[in-house]
């Protein structure tokens, strides 16, 4: 039985804690490449961005997150079409440039020539048919040869994922691998858990060599399904990492109560820090493939997008220890370039914080509202702050607020009726 320590009673209280650090930007992993093809950023002035990082730093953003691809020359030409391009070189030049800026860099390792996500993590074609005790040496020595690189380059990240989106694994082998070359990829039993499990610390010791300042971050995109989510962060407990990474997309993942859910089995099961890595919302045109239609609660209009934000963001700060939030490819802007030759990518993506349509929805590339909402993130972050009960209802509080209709199995301080009980 939980033994329970009572402390003081009060009918209402404040508690304020150490500060802690929050950070707020997004992924800028296709900028270098929209500038050198004459992409027109505009600001609220309707005056041209002429050094975005600047601009970025002076919306209060402190944090930018970028994508590395193994050899992106490898990637069909429809993966290309979508923005892989960046290689080590490339990533080098733009990490020096973010943490010349004076912002924190988060480095996504995506361990493949091209995209990885739940549906596919393609073993890079230099590394097909090497054994997992090969791939385990071959994740440690490619890791610790780019963070040595990024690190003489001046571009030495301070968040590091290991992986991306990895829910279901990583390596899985070629494009047309095997069912059972997947099965063994697939966290689903003991051996393929040890596996992954092998590869990701694979992965952490050469992280921790280089770079022992940075925080490692496990990513996966489980919002939608809590009980998969739970299995998978259980099934890692034993990984080397410092911070839950998630994707959050409201139209793919549900809306801000689904989000809550997962939030909260987090804060109760796991113990570390929450970063949204990846988040976003359509201000136009918003595709017919999502799973979720939420334009009743916020518009596909630019308002709309700013709602969603400014929403987003009153869910996060109930949480302390959510201390992350990254906007997915914040940058797109194909206006203003050339369809045939200087086109970046080969579709319109209408949910950046750049009109990246044309002026009859914003402004000729104008920065969206939204832009103004994401400092708020950081604004007044300070640890556990302005947490008040006033009623006697016989509910517990944690100290990030949430509710409870029983008393936590999980250790802790909480209050129950005005009192502050230790659950031990």
């Amino acid at each position: 039985m939980k033994k329970l320590l009572l402390a003081f009673v009060f009918g209402a209280f404040a508690l304020t804690s150490h500060a802690q650090q929050h950070y707020v930007g997004g992924d800028i992993s296709l900028l270098p490449t929209y500038e050198a093809n004459g992409a027109w950023y505009m600001d609220g002035n309707n005056e041209r961005i002429t050094d975005m990082l600047g601009y970025l730093k002076a919306q209060g953003l402190n944090s930018l997150r970028v994508r590395l691809f193994v050899d992106p020359s490898k990637a069909t030409a429809d993966e290309k079409g979508q923005g892989v391009r960046q290689d080590l070189e490339y990533v080098k030049t733009l990490g020096q440039r973010i943490k010349a800026a004076g912002f924190s860099l988060l480095l996504d390792f995506h361990y493949s020539d091209t995209w990885a996500d739940p549906k596919q993590q393609i073993t890079p074609e230099s590394w097909q048919g090497l054994t997992d005790d090969q791939l385990k040496a071959k994740i440690y020595d490619y890791t610790k040869d780019c963070l040595q690189q990024m690190v003489a380059a001046g571009a030495t990240p301070d968040f590091i994922q290991t992986g991306n989106e990895i829910s279901y694994g990583m390596l899985w082998g070629a494009r047309n691998a095997s069912s059972s070359q997947l099965k063994k990829a697939y966290p689903d039993d003991a051996p393929s858990w040890n596996r992954l499990l092998g590869l990701l610390g694979q992965a952490a010791a050469a992280c921790r060599e280089v770079c022992p300042q940075a925080k490692l971050i496990l990513h996966s995109e489980f919002v939608r399904n809590i009980s998969l989510l739970q299995k998978f962060y259980k099934g890692l407990n034993s990984a080397d990492y410092d911070i839950v990474g998630l994707s959050y997309y409201p139209y793919y993942h549900g809306g801000l109560s689904q989000l809550e859910l997962a939030l909260n089995w987090l804060a109760n099961n796991i113990d570390k820090d929450v970063m949204i890595v990846e988040t976003g919302y359509y201000y136009a045109w918003q595709p017919s493939d999502i799973s979720y239609d939420l334009s009743s609660t916020w518009p596909v209009t630019p308002a709309g997008q700013q709602q969603f934000t400014k929403d987003l963001i009153a869910t996060l700060k109930a949480y302390n220890r959510v201390t992350g939030l990254y906007w997915w490819f914040m940058e797109a802007c194909e206006n203003g370039l050339d369809w045939n030759t200087k086109r970046v990518t080969d579709k319109w993506y209408n949910a950046s914080l750049f009109n990246d349509t044309d002026n009859s929805i914003w402004g000729y590339g104008q920065v969206m509202p939204a832009m103004q909402e994401l400092k708020t993130f950081v604004e007044g972050a300070s640890g556990v702050s302005n947490v008040r009960v006033t009623r006697r209802d016989g509910r517990w509080y944690n100290l990030q607020g949430m509710c409870y209709d029983a008393q936590p199995q999980r250790r802790g301080l909480y209050i129950v009726d005005g009192k502050k009980v230790f659950v031990k």
